[in-house]
Formats: C-alpha cells, structure tokens, sequence
C-alpha cells in the first residue's frame, strides 16, 4: 500500500497576484465529483470522477484510504465509467464537488481545491517523506496549516452535504 504524505493549508484567497505575476504556474484544470462510498474514523472508500478542464478528458477512480492526519495509506486505481456510474446511482449520494487546480511555484507542485457547494480553499502540498513534510516551512499565503483538523476533511464535508439532501 501506499503511503500519501501531505500537508493541507486553508487558503484565504485564491493566489490570483501570484499567478498573473508568474510566481504561481497553472499546470492543470480538473473539475472533481467525489462520493465516498464507506467511512469509518480511520479508514475512508470513494470513487471520483475527473474531467480536465482543457482537454475534457474524463477518468474515474476508486480510492482506499487508511489513517488521519499527516500519513495515511492509500490505495488508488482506474474503474471504467460504467462501473462508477453503477456505483453512484446504486448510492443516490449527493457528490462533493471541486475545481482542482494543480501549479508550480518553485520547485513545488501545489493543488489547490476550489469547493462548490461551500466557501472553502484547500491548499495541499505532497512530500516524499515525513521528515521533508515536517521540515517544510509554507509561506504565509498558503494560510494556516489544516493537516490534523478533521472539520476540514473531504468526508466531513461530504456528510455535512448528505445531511442537508
């Protein structure tokens, strides 16, 4: 399995100066639909469908997670459209749904998620090892560091959207 290591940081505005000044390099476009399929405290079970905003390429994927915070295993791989759409019709769950936008600043690949159905800005870095996530010192526009407050996780947002269906 796996290990996803990550910091997430809620963004108070959208990096606009940074990018027209090109300190920030759009990379790509992607507009997300997520539903979680089971979810306990520990472990999480998604599908996703992601459409490229450039090139309107669609891919769906089938997520495994395990673990909070910092570190968590993860399992990812490719369903067909006919699986997920089974999948989500036999859920009749409300997706959460985002615009991913992946850049560059610096050597840094940054995605940054854009949230629909609430007024929320996620900043997320991925690091290689623990220690270089540790290590990692975010400048002041990436916002307070979010990686171990579970209000802001994508499932708790998902139940909140669920409950109000």
């Amino acid at each position: 399995m796996a290990m996803e290591i990550e910091r997430k940081f809620l963004l108070l505005e959208y990096p606009t100066r940074l990018i027209s000044e090109g300190e920030l390099k759009i990379l790509s476009e992607k507009k997300i639909d997520q539903t979680y399929l089971a979810m306990d405290e520990n472990q999480e079970l998604r599908v996703r469908r992601l459409q490229d905003l450039e090139s309107d390429e669609v891919e769906y994927t089938h997520t495994f997670k395990m673990g909070n915070g910092l570190s968590r295993e993860e399992i990812e791989y490719a369903i067909s459209e006919c699986i997920y759409e089974q999948i989500t019709n036999a859920f009749r769950a409300v997706p959460l749904t985002k615009k991913r936008v992946t850049a560059e600043w610096g050597d840094i690949i940054v995605e940054i998620d854009c949230y629909d159905q609430i007024d929320m800005l996620v900043l997320e870095v991925e690091f290689d090892s623990e220690e270089a996530a540790n290590d990692f010192v975010a400048p002041d526009w990436f916002g307070r560091d979010i990686s171990s407050d579970r209000q802001y996780s994508n499932k708790k947002v998902w139940r909140e959207l669920q409950a109000k269906s």
